[in-house]
C-alpha cells in the first residue's frame, strides 16, 4: 500500500504512513498538548473538501497564505520577494489548489524552508506541486521531516538570497532557525518569541518559551544563546508560524531577554510596555 498524508487534528501535523497513524509525534513531545478525546486522523482527500485558499500581502514583498477553515493549529505560510525569486518560509496547515496555483503564478519557488516542526505546515505539498530546488531545514531537526526531503541541510547561518539570512538560534528546539528580511526590517522569529495580541491584532506583551503549552520556559543558557543572534538583527516587525506583528523590535526582544536571564525565567507574556 503507498504512503499517503494524513494530519492530525490536534496540532496539524502531517504525517505520510501506510494506515491510520497510530500516533502524532508532534503531540507526544512535551512542548504540545495531547488531545482530550484520543487520536483523531484525517487523510489529505479528506482535509481538502470544503477548505479555500487566502492569501494577503503584509508588508511590500512578503504574503501570508493560509485556508479556511484553517488546519490543526492554524498556521501561514510566508513567500518572500527576493532579487533571484520566491522563497516560502513556514507552511500553511493545507494547500487549496488555488493557492498552489497563486504561487506557480508568481514564478514558484527558489526555495522552501521553515523555522521548525510547529511551523512545518503542509510544506510536502509544495515540494510535490512547485519542486523548488532546495528544502532547507536545520540540520539537528531532521527528525521530524519524515513527510518530506530536505535537500539542504542547514548549519548555523544560510543566506536564501541577498538580504534575506536564517540564523540558528536553537531554544524552542534545537535546529530552530530565524529568518531576517535585513531590507524589510523583519524578523521571521518561528516559536522564539510569542506576542500577546489585542482584540485588533496589536502586540500587548511579549514571552519565550520552550513549551507554551506546558509553560516550560527557554533555560538562561538558552536565552543567551538567542541574545547573540537576535541582538545582532534590525527588525520592526516579526512573524511567527500564526500571526504578523507589526511594532515588535530588536529592543522590545532583548528587553524581554534581559528580564528572563534576570531571575527565575518564565513562559508567559511580560507587557509590551514594561519592554520599551
Amino acid at each position: 500500500m503507498p504512503l499517503s498524508p494524513w494530519t492530525c487534528t490536534n496540532c496539524g501535523h502531517w504525517q505520510r504512513w501506510f494506515a491510520v497513524p497510530p500516533a502524532c509525534p508532534v503531540c507526544t513531545d512535551v512542548r504540545n498538548a495531547l488531545p482530550d478525546d484520543g487520536w483523531d486522523f484525517r487523510p489529505l482527500d479528506e482535509i481538502a473538501r470544503g477548505r479555500e485558499a487566502r492569501w494577503a500581502e503584509v508588508r511590500p514583498g512578503i504574503t501570508g497564505f493560509w485556508c479556511e477553515p484553517q488546519v490543526g493549529l492554524g498556521t501561514s505560510g510566508w513567500v518572500i520577494e527576493t532579487d533571484d525569486g520566491l522563497v516560502g518560509w513556514e507552511g500553511a496547515g493545507f494547500y487549496p489548489d488555488e493557492g498552489l496555483a497563486e504561487i506557480r503564478r508568481r514564478g514558484g519557488l527558489i526555495a522552501l524552508a521553515a523555522s521548525h516542526v510547529h511551523g512545518y505546515g503542509a510544506l510536502f505539498q509544495l515540494q510535490d506541486a512547485l519542486d523548488p530546488p532546495v528544502m532547507a531545514i536545520g540540520v539537528r531537526d531532521l527528525e521530524w521531516t519524515k513527510t518530506f526531503r530536505v535537500t539542504w541541510p542547514l548549519d548555523d547561518r544560510h543566506e536564501f538570497a541577498p538580504g534575506l539570512v536564517a540564523h540558528r538560534t536553537g531554544g524552542h528546539f534545537d535546529g530552530h532557525m530565524v529568518l531576517h528580511d535585513e531590507r524589510r526590517r523583519v524578523l521571521f522569529c518561528g516559536d522564539m518569541l510569542k506576542a500577546a495580541l489585542d482584540d485588533e491584532g496589536r502586540a500587548t506583551g511579549l514571552s519565550a518559551h520552550k513549551a507554551y503549552h506546558a509553560q516550560i520556559p527557554l533555560s538562561h543558557q538558552e536565552i543567551r544563546d538567542a541574545y547573540k543572534i537576535i541582538g545582532s538583527l534590525d527588525f520592526d516587525a516579526v512573524a511567527t508560524p500564526f500571526e504578523f506583528v507589526e511594532g515588535v523590535t530588536t529592543a522590545h526582544v532583548l528587553a524581554l531577554y534581559d528580564r528572563l536571564l534576570s531571575a527565575q525565567p518564565v513562559a508567559g507574556p511580560i507587557p509590551l510596555a514594561e519592554l520599551s
